[in-house]
């Protein structure tokens, strides 16, 4: 049995979908403080397996239960990744990655159970889901990328530097985001335990990680409009743009409003969305080279900003 290319890339989405979704998932469960409704792992509790007596109980269930889902999903990926023809070994260790990271986050879901819904734990626990999405993110383009392809630099060494700066923001925006969740209401159950730190101190230190990343974007903007080599990362810093600032503006208001728990899950959403932005930016920094057949038969491999032929030593400069 083999599949085509299309098809390993729409099981990729599939399972990008799948990690998407359970972030939501868990960030429903911490909002309805349901995060105990199961009070061990695997079972939920020291008599039942599944036990939907109550309704936290049956939040948190449901939630478990999605996550045989994902694992599904990236499961499927990695299969399908062996019979795609032709085999590749980047996406099929990129699917492995996977895995390995849903297994992972399964058993950091145990253990913040065990530790009572600890914010580290909690913290650890999206953080990771959220690298998993950048990696989904990255298995989904490649798998839509020709095969057999060397990538190489597509814009800039000063766009390059200031896409990583965006990467590197946003990055510092969602840590610094998690640590005003583990000091904030909505830990999951009322008796956890929060950070003991200052909420406007944390809160003021993420809205200004997120402040100067957009600023860093809107430069990497300007570039775009005003450079025409640069205008590749239209698209994705545009993407970046507007849900960064969709993030800006309900983070402000979920802190005027008293933190409302429906605020608090679309921001949730909102961080899933601009980290996947993030990854596919810094993607689209970069691109297979083109390459085509010359007169003899041979390749010829031509630049992929300019579209003229160049030399495959020959990169971009600011």
């Amino acid at each position: 049995m083999q599949v085509s290319p299309a098809i390993h890339r729409r099981v990729s989405i599939a399972a990008l979908i799948a990690l998407s979704v359970i972030i939501v998932t868990g960030a429903a469960v911490r909002l309805t403080n349901s995060g105990l409704g199961c009070d061990d792992w695997p079972n939920c509790n020291s008599e039942k397996l599944i036990d939907v007596s109550s309704a936290h109980a049956a939040i948190e269930q449901l939630n478990r239960l999605f996550t045989g889902v994902v694992a599904l999903a990236v499961i499927a990926a990695v299969l399908v990744s062996y019979v795609r023809a032709p085999r590749r070994r980047d996406l099929i260790a990129l699917s492995w990655f996977l895995v390995a990271g849903v297994v992972a986050n399964a058993l950091l879901g145990a253990v913040t159970v065990w530790v009572d819904l600890h914010p580290y734990a909690v913290q650890g626990h999206l953080l990771l889901s959220l690298v998993l999405i950048a990696a989904g993110v990255v298995l989904v383009r490649r798998a839509g990328e020709p095969d057999g392809a060397p990538r190489q630099p597509r814009v800039a060494v000063a766009d390059r530097v200031l896409v990583w700066g965006v990467a590197l923001g946003t990055t510092l925006a969602v840590v610094t985001g998690t640590v005003v969740t583990g000091a904030g209401p909505h830990a999951g159950d009322e008796n956890a335990v929060r950070l003991d730190v200052s909420i406007p101190t944390v809160a003021r230190l993420h809205g200004a990680s997120v402040i100067a990343t957009i600023i860093v974007a809107l430069v990497l903007a300007r570039r775009v409009i005003i450079m025409p080599e640069s205008r590749v990362l239209s698209a994705g810093v545009s993407r970046w743009v507007f849900v960064a600032l969709l993030q800006a503006v309900l983070g402000y208001t979920q802190y005027l409003t008293g933190v409302p728990e429906i605020l608090v899950g679309l921001h949730v959403a909102g961080a899933t969305a601009v980290s996947a932005a993030a990854a596919a930016l810094v993607l689209d920094a970069s691109a297979p080279r083109p390459q085509k057949l010359g007169g003899s038969g041979g390749i010829v491999e031509t630049g992929v900003t300019t579209g003229i032929e160049s030399s495959p030593n020959v990169t971009p400069t600011s």
